[in-house]
């Protein structure tokens, strides 16, 4: 009897000491932690047309190399509160992005979203994910090559981007005598530009490769010129969240270590895609370089 009570005694213990560990964390945890332990279930913020980073499925669902991404965070989150988390999807645009993530609405924002010094006032972003830079796409007998053949003619761009800011910098800069006008997202510039209603599309080198390869136009349209912005990308999350942000640069570390995030560039980037298309796009010096760095283990 005597051995029975006081397994008893130990075993109550025992629980009203986990119990008091997971309240202890609970009550430790803080940002977006908290909110996806709370809510048992993380928000990402998807685009519907940046192929291949975020963009829908032939079902209508969120595929791409951000996208894969963001589950792996979200992996790493549900390992580290000790419970799965489901997800959630909301879409957002070039302009909706930041307010979505700053008000709470989404978690994590898995986009092709530039990181850059204006933007980190206001938000916290992963290890660079892709290092892309704005162009322009033109028809191939439109006479284009570079922007100082842009007088007179029309180039349209996605409202909100860097791209925007570039080519207005541009024109204060140059007076290039364009006219520039704006859309929402990427698939309606593409639109507008292949309709005949502008004359170039502003807009990241990459996108504008992609988009051309889901349409079939590489011997209609193409992309010209130099580099008009530097544009490294990131996985976007809140600012002020010590923990989430250790979070995230420690998963990006241990899949750069295992490979992982080059497969999952190769899988994007290099491979056949769920569409049919193929970019063969090898990663860039730049890139393998910062890689190499996630990857490097401290002295």
């Amino acid at each position: 009897m005597r051995r029975l009570f006081v397994g008893l005694i130990a075993m109550f213990g025992y629980l009203v000491g986990t119990a008091v560990s997971a309240q202890t964390q609970s009550n430790a945890l803080t940002g977006t932690l908290k909110k996806a332990r709370d809510a048992g279930a993380v928000t990402i913020g998807y685009r519907e047309a940046s192929f291949t980073f975020s963009y829908l499925d032939a079902r209508r669902e969120p595929i791409g190399y951000s996208i894969d991404l963001c589950r792996l965070i979200v992996d790493a989150m549900s390992d580290e509160l000790g419970r799965e988390l489901q997800l959630k999807w909301v879409p957002v645009t070039s302009a909706s992005r930041f307010d979505a993530l700053t008000k709470g609405e989404i978690d994590l924002e898995c986009g092709s979203t530039t990181q850059n010094r204006e933007r980190q006032a206001i938000a916290s972003f992963s290890p660079v994910i892709f290092v892309a830079g704005t162009k322009l796409m033109v028809r191939k007998d439109a006479g284009i090559r570079s922007f100082r053949d842009l007088n007179g003619k029309t180039v349209v761009v996605t409202a909100g981007t860097t791209n925007e800011k570039a080519m207005n910098d541009l024109q204060a800069r140059f007076k290039t005598g364009a006219t520039l006008v704006t859309t929402p997202d990427h698939d309606q510039s593409f639109a507008q530009f292949m309709a005949g209603k502008a004359d170039a599309y502003a807009g990241d080198d990459i996108l504008l490769y992609g988009m051309i390869a889901r349409a079939n136009a590489e011997d209609k349209v193409m992309v010209v010129g130099d580099f008009l912005s530097y544009d490294p990308y990131g996985i976007m999350f809140r600012r002020d969240d010590p923990a989430m942000a250790a979070l995230v640069d420690k998963m990006f570390r241990t899949i750069a270590e295992s490979r992982e995030l080059e497969h999952s560039y190769n899988r994007w980037f290099m491979h056949k895609l769920p569409g049919g298309e193929r970019l063969r796009l090898p990663m860039s010096a730049q890139l393998e370089s910062i890689f190499g760095t996630l990857s490097a283990k401290p002295d």
